[in-house]
């Protein structure tokens, strides 16, 4: 459609003049009726008053510097609490709050493939970045008899999962961890080494000199076939909770194209304490532990948007972080239960050098059963009976309070277990296929 090159009626504001100009290079367009103003400040969000706003509907507010985009997060009557994408600085009472009439939309396609990107789209890798595909930005999840089922296994080239929590291509798993037990290099280790077409990693909540190490120390070559999608700590929540739900529709959009596609998300609990900012600020009240109850459904809905579709799968691997290794925490605990399995990294692991530090008996695949034989399984049962074992009397042996030949059961396991040890340990540069972890797996259980 060509735009008029008629003047404008006198009874516009310059504002709404520029606004009208600039609206076909814009992702979303605005209207030319009267916009809101602000009326106050609320913490990390603004109030504005008389704009017909809509939860999650996108905003532009008027500063010094120019004009901001931000998102309506709640209202109350004719008062909308609108959210900036760039903070509050240069925000003043009376600044014009103009809505745009349609959803977010957000760029997409292989012209993302190897670059980085932040939560809005905008390339941070200092290359101009030429997407022509758009997609909204949060669309439902895939109707449910309508996903396929989970019928493959998915090679992730880390021994330890391959053998022991054996994935399927369109699973989601959480990775719990606390801090400095190595979640990161696992993740850039599945980000290399697993068979997909794809992969799109989200950096939610990261502080800043971690993104530069991921990129060239952890990620490496496998920056080539990926998409990082980057959300620092110091970015609004609202940014931080848009940085994953992009991710996620990059990979719904190469998932429609029937491709095989490994989301990476670092990390979910910092969306969530995203999502709980939001909610706090827009008027929610605290229910466990301070998050409110929209933030446990903003999970699901997040989530839920991964795994089997019609024609492709996306697998997700989202870590979680365990405050103090507590499993029970209210995030932690709301991700186990939604999730497709769990992958539990143990801080006495790490600290004995065993790397990545994967307890196997608290780590569970929900699907495995489903995408492995019978022999794999009785593998697996066999060195989860001999690690339960010596771990359980862990105590009694390491004071020498257990004399062998006692427990038949137990000399086995203590047998075995340096070299259960050696079968988890993994250097972030090796790739273990599935077919050879499975030959280890049954090397580990038939050497004498």
């Amino acid at each position: 459609m060509t735009r008029s090159t008629a003047s404008p009626p006198k009874s516009l504001t310059i504002a709404q003049r520029y606004l009208e100009d600039l609206s076909a290079s814009l992702d979303v367009m605005f209207p030319l009726s009267p916009s809101g103003r602000v009326l106050r400040v609320m913490g990390v969000a603004l109030e504005a008053v008389g704009v017909p706003a809509m939860i999650g509907q996108g905003a532009r507010i008027e500063t010094p510097e120019g004009w901001r985009l931000g998102e309506v997060i709640g209202f109350h009557g004719d008062r909308a609490a609108v959210m900036p994408f760039g903070g509050l600085r240069g925000v003043f009472a009376g600044a014009s709050v103009i809505l745009a009439d349609q959803d977010s939309m957000v760029a997409v396609g292989d012209a993302l493939l190897g670059r980085v990107i932040d939560a809005q789209g905008r390339p941070l890798d200092g290359r101009p970045l030429l997407a022509t595909q758009r997609r909204p930005l949060r669309q439902p999840a895939p109707h449910p008899l309508h996903r396929a089922r989970i019928v493959k296994p998915l090679d992730v080239g880390v021994r330890a999962i391959n053998a022991l929590l054996t994935v399927g291509e369109g699973q989601r798993i959480g990775l719990f961890a606390g801090s400095g037990v190595g979640k990161s290099v696992l993740l850039g280790m599945m980000a290399r080494h697993t068979q997909a077409d794809v992969v799109v990693i989200a950096l939610i909540g990261e502080r800043g000199r971690e993104v530069r190490e991921f990129v060239e120390d952890i990620l490496g070559d496998g920056l080539s076939h990926s998409v990082l999608v980057v959300a620092t700590a110091d970015a609004p929540p609202i940014l931080r909770m848009r940085g994953a739900e992009y991710a996620t529709a990059i990979a719904e959009h190469f998932r429609d194209q029937g491709k095989r596609v490994l989301l990476i998300m670092d990390s979910l609990t910092r969306y969530a304490m995203a999502a709980r900012e939001v909610g706090l600020t827009a008027g929610e009240l605290p229910a466990t532990k301070g998050y409110p109850p929209s933030v446990f459904s903003t999970l699901s809905v997040l989530t839920e948007r991964a795994g089997t579709a019609e024609n492709g799968a996306i697998t997700a691997f989202y870590s979680v972080l365990t405050e103090g290794d507590d499993l029970q925490d209210p995030v932690a605990d709301a991700a186990r239960s939604i999730l497709d399995g769990h992958i539990v990294l143990s801080r006495d692991l790490a600290a004995a050098g065993v790397l990545p530090a994967i307890d196997p008996a608290v780590s569970a695949s929900r699907v495995m059963r489903s995408i492995v034989d019978t022999e794999h399984l009785a593998l697996v049962q066999r060195v989860m009976s001999w690690w339960g074992n010596y771990r359980e009397k862990s105590d009694l042996i390491a004071i020498g309070a257990y004399r062998q030949g006692s427990d038949p059961t137990l000399d086995m396991a203590m047998q075995k277990y340096p070299a259960i040890l050696d079968f988890l340990r993994q250097h972030p540069e090796e790739s273990s296929h599935f077919s050879a972890s499975l030959s280890a797996l049954r090397q580990l259980v038939e050497e004498p």
